[in-house]
């Protein structure tokens, strides 16, 4: 069985167990950034939906689901309402995954109509501060000194670029990393690093070790640097109502389950 095939019948297992409907399931992290190691796990997102009278009573019953599965599939999902409302509140994990370019399942109109929706969520001070949060926490923690391990350069690198997307767009950063580095505000000699870093990555294992070039490092440095000076001028153009997406859980709701 392909590792596609295994992902399907998990999907299907997960429905039945649960009495839930999978409205959309994409693979996340490395793999859909498109810079996985050889022996990277699959990391597949989902978002699903229970029958109404779940919805209806005074509980908050658990709402995420997940199941790790031989083949080092992780699977873990989020039920709709949690769903929409860290959509609200421009969760980044959620719109990487709306945005992942290896999607397993697609039931309905769900994830489109948050593709549309997405501009109007997006939250661009938030989103910033994520991704140089991200940066320079895997910076100090990982980059700092050598050696270094490869997986952990991209972990800084994609964020930092994400970053610059934000500042230059207000949008949110495409999930593709290779988007990020086509970008006009990436220079010639950056792409030209990034490439030499891909191809020291593309056999390395999740644990390979090696010295970060000087330059290379003073380059994280500045930029690091660079990203924390211009945080104060990001400006949110956030414009969604809470009515929108209350339609779109009963819209799913029906559609899934009259």
């Amino acid at each position: 069985m392909s590792v596609t095939d295994a992902i399907q019948q998990a999907i299907a297992d997960i429905e039945a167990k649960h009495d839930v409907r999978v409205l959309f399931a994409a693979e996340s992290g490395s793999r859909a950034w498109g810079f996985a190691s050889p022996d990277s796990d699959y990391d597949v997102r989902f978002i699903y939906v229970h029958r109404p009278d779940w919805y209806i009573g005074i509980g908050e019953p658990r709402d995420v689901i997940e199941a790790m599965l031989p083949g080092d599939l992780d699977l873990s999902g989020w039920d709709l309402r949690k769903t929409l409302r860290l959509f609200q509140r421009c969760n980044l994990a959620l719109n990487e995954w709306l945005g992942s370019p290896i999607v397993y399942s697609e039931r309905g109109d769900l994830a489109q109509r948050l593709r549309v929706l997405l501009p109007s969520a997006f939250r661009a001070p938030a989103g910033y501060h994520h991704y140089l949060s991200m940066a320079q926490g895997v910076f100090n923690d990982h980059l700092a000194h050598d050696p270094v391990r490869l997986k952990k350069v991209f972990y800084v690198l994609r964020p930092l670029l994400a970053c610059r997307w934000i500042a230059a767009s207000g949008t949110q950063p495409p999930t593709e990393f290779d988007r990020l580095v086509a970008a006009d505000w990436v220079r010639a000699d950056e792409r030209d690093m990034i490439a030499r870093l891909l191809a020291a990555k593309a056999d390395a294992s999740e644990a390979h070790h090696t010295p970060l070039d000087a330059a290379t490092r003073i380059w994280f440095e500045q930029e690091v640097i660079a990203a924390q000076a211009a945080a104060a001028k990001i400006r949110s153009t956030s414009s969604l109502e809470a009515a929108t997406l209350d339609q779109l859980l009963r819209d799913s709701l029906r559609a899934c389950w009259d």
